[in-house]
């Protein structure tokens, strides 16, 4: 059986990438793709647990390596009991966020830089990258206004750690995130601009259509 697809969403929180994820899932499907959808940090029993103790707002003093170790254990974890099962029997796999996020947050965010981030990719996740990466950059002031926007209302649980970052904090996440593009452009994809909903999903799906064509 061939190997499926692997198709990761990056951006900042309030960038719509989860929205744009769930909308591919729902056309690949229309399509007779077979799709595993699955995000990080979470997806899988350990996973979820560890997502609830980083973006818990009660969640204080956590050193950046800690924070960084975290997000390699539940990545080890996904890839072992999620990503690389489904690769195996062929499916379209959609992750939302996965080592470009670790990167951009703890690597650009946190100031640890990108090499120790690498180092930890090859070392933990036998270096399994994305065949596809969709990098939604929106205007940057709109993304973190919606972003806070939506966690203020306080729905759901509470994931807001991250948000209570400063806006230097968010700018060098997004710097880093045009780095990472500007290094893999064979990889990566970068959708940027203000479009509506469904202008966007278009030009996600034909980023999409062509490389699995």
């Amino acid at each position: 059986m061939p190997r499926g697809f692997f198709i990761t969403f990056e951006g900042l929180d309030g960038s719509g990438k989860s929205t744009q994820l769930r909308k591919l899932a729902q056309w690949l499907q229309e399509q007779g793709h077979r799709v595993t959808v699955t995000r990080q940090p979470g997806g899988t029993h350990v996973g979820d647990r560890i997502r609830a103790l980083l973006l818990d707002s009660k969640t204080e003093n956590v050193a950046p390596e800690t924070e960084l170790g975290l997000m390699f254990a539940d990545r080890a974890q996904s890839i072992a009991e999620v990503i690389r099962p489904a690769l195996d029997r062929g499916d379209v796999v959609l992750c939302d966020r996965y080592t470009d996020s670790t990167e951009a947050y703890q690597g650009g965010g946190r100031e640890l830089g990108s090499e120790i981030v690498l180092k930890l990719q090859a070392a933990m996740c036998g270096d399994l990258w994305p065949d596809l990466t969709i990098l939604l950059l929106p205007d940057f002031d709109r993304s973190l206004e919606r972003a806070r926007r939506r966690n203020a209302r306080g729905k759901g649980p509470d994931e807001n750690r991250f948000e209570r970052e400063d806006e230097r904090f968010y700018r060098r996440v997004f710097d880093k995130y045009r780095e990472i593009a500007a290094r893999e452009p064979g990889r990566v994809v970068v959708i940027d601009g203000d479009g509506g909903i469904e202008d966007v999903h278009e030009r996600v799906v034909q980023a999409v259509r062509g490389r699995l064509a």
